[in-house]
C-alpha cells in the first residue's frame, strides 16, 4: 500500500476502502463527496430501498483516539442536517434512511482495520 502523506490522500483512500466494503455488503452508491449547503456527506448508498448516509473515518495511528472517537455529537447532527437536505433535493423525503459509520484505522499498515457501524445513530424527523 503507498505511503500516505497528507490528509486529503488519506480521506480519499479511506473513502474508497469505505466504498468498496460496502459494496461487498450489497449496498449501491449513489454518491460521494455530495455537497450540501451544510457541507459535505462522504458517501450515499442505497439497499432495499433505505438510503445510507455514510461517514468514513480514516486515521494511521490511534495517538489521537480511533476513527470511531472522531464521531461527535456535533459531527451526527452536521451530517442529520445534510443527510436532510439531500432527501429533500432528490425528493426522496418519504424513504427510511440510516446513517452509517465506516472506521477505518491504522490505514495504510499492515494492521490495518475496516469496522462499520451500521444504524450508527438515529434522528427524528
Amino acid at each position: 500500500m503507498p505511503a500516505i502523506d497528507d490528509r486529503q490522500t488519506l480521506g480519499k483512500l479511506g473513502e474508497q476502502l469505505a466504498s468498496d466494503e460496502l459494496r461487498r455488503r450489497g449496498y449501491s452508491i449513489l454518491a460521494t463527496r455530495h455537497r450540501t449547503r451544510f457541507g459535505e456527506i462522504d458517501i450515499v448508498c442505497e439497499r432495499n430501498g433505505a438510503i445510507a448516509f455514510v461517514e468514513a473515518k480514516a486515521r494511521r495511528t490511534t495517538r489521537y483516539g480511533s476513527a470511531i472517537d472522531a464521531i461527535t455529537p456535533w459531527k451526527r447532527r452536521r451530517i442529520a442536517a445534510m443527510a436532510l437536505d439531500y432527501l429533500a433535493s432528490a425528493g426522496k423525503l418519504e424513504l427510511p434512511c440510516s446513517f452509517i459509520v465506516v472506521a477505518i484505522d491504522q490505514i495504510g499498515t499492515p494492521k490495518m482495520t475496516i469496522r462499520v457501524i451500521e444504524d450508527a445513530w438515529t434522528v427524528d424527523r
